[in-house]
């Protein structure tokens, strides 16, 4: 790692040796996958559905993969998913979507009912969502938009009362309106928003983030040129112009959270600033929201954030890649 980054993590008090280790989460038979990587799996006993391969086994050319046997995701990631406690029925809004693994997971809980609703500002992005979906077979339920999460205000609309109440011209005229919608699952719900609507069951903000807690996107440094590290992480202007986004996805995916609903807040950042600091202004901003405890989290591999209520994750501690992990409801 070059000295910039070196020196970011340890005036953030981290330790370089973190960046380490590799998760699945398996959507068929643990053995046939082992035969076909030719390595053992070791599972995640505190995360269901989830193991853990040698960092030097490739995926992505093997017929599992291709053939969405098994998803790449890391164990935190997937424990910020669980942490949302997605029930069957509910009405789901992912605000970052991209690139897909999240939304994958929560499209697998709410099987056969309920609807999930994705959004992102990057469309490239959106359509690689979009590819997932169709390769897990995943789309019936879901909607992707292209759209500025910290603007975005469409709400969700159960798929029978839109389609028993409303003209089909007028459906598609709704379907074409902005933000761009770029994909529709037959069964996931609509554009409008009425007076009718509470908002989403439950809401995702895993926030964009300077992702240091993530040695793939580190990985990517090698290619990109470590040169411009400086500007994309470590540069204090761009500290700032992140944090105040993270705000503005947090407060606008509160907004539109039902009155009792739940809203993850995450991201892949190890700093304090990008985590606890958004956190605190957030509660002081918002007097109906509250910090809820995480109880699913009581035999996990994590520690409590600055902020009591609030999740770390860090390869020391957990063996996944660094996720800040704080739950909110609405009063």
């Amino acid at each position: 790692l070059p000295e910039a980054f070196l020196d970011f993590l340890k005036e953030n008090g981290l330790d370089p040796s973190v960046y380490t280790p590799r998760y699945i989460r398996l959507k068929t038979g643990l053995e046939e996958i082992e035969a076909e990587l030719k390595c053992k799996l070791e599972k995640v006993v505190w995360l269901s559905g989830f193991y853990s391969l040698p960092p030097d086994i490739k995926i992505a050319t093997s017929m599992a993969y291709k053939q969405g046997k098994i998803y790449g995701i890391d164990a935190a990631s997937g424990a910020a998913v669980s942490v949302l406690n997605i029930s069957a029925g509910d009405h789901v809004l992912d605000l970052c979507a991209a690139p897909g693994a999240k939304l994958c997971m929560i499209l697998d809980i709410i099987g056969d009912s309920g609807s999930v609703t994705g959004v992102d500002v990057a469309r490239h992005r959106l359509a690689a969502c979009r590819t997932l979906l169709q390769k897990y077979a995943l789309g019936d339920r879901c909607r992707l938009f292209v759209a500025d999460g910290t603007t975005f205000s469409l709400a969700p609309l159960r798929f029978r009362e839109w389609t028993s109440r409303i003209p089909w011209k007028e459906r598609k005229r709704a379907m074409k309106a902005r933000p761009e919608l770029i994909f529709y699952g037959r069964h996931s719900g609509i554009v409008g928003l009425t007076k009718e609507e509470i908002g989403y069951d439950k809401v995702l903000v895993d926030a964009e983030c300077t992702h240091d807690g993530s040695i793939k996107h580190i990985q990517k440094f090698e290619n990109w040129g470590w040169t411009t590290l400086q500007r994309r992480v470590l540069d204090p202007e761009r500290t700032d112009s992140v944090t105040n986004l993270q705000l503005k996805l947090l407060t606008n995916g509160f907004r539109l959270l039902k009155v009792g609903g739940l809203l993850v807040y995450s991201t892949c950042s190890l700093t304090a600033a990008q985590n606890e600091d958004v956190v605190e202004q957030f509660l002081k901003d918002n007097a109906s929201a509250e910090l809820q405890e995480i109880d699913v989290a009581k035999n996990w591999p994590c520690k409590s954030g600055r902020i009591p209520k609030t999740l770390r994750f860090d390869p020391l501690t957990s063996k996944t890649s660094g996720l800040f992990v704080a739950k909110f409801t609405k009063l």
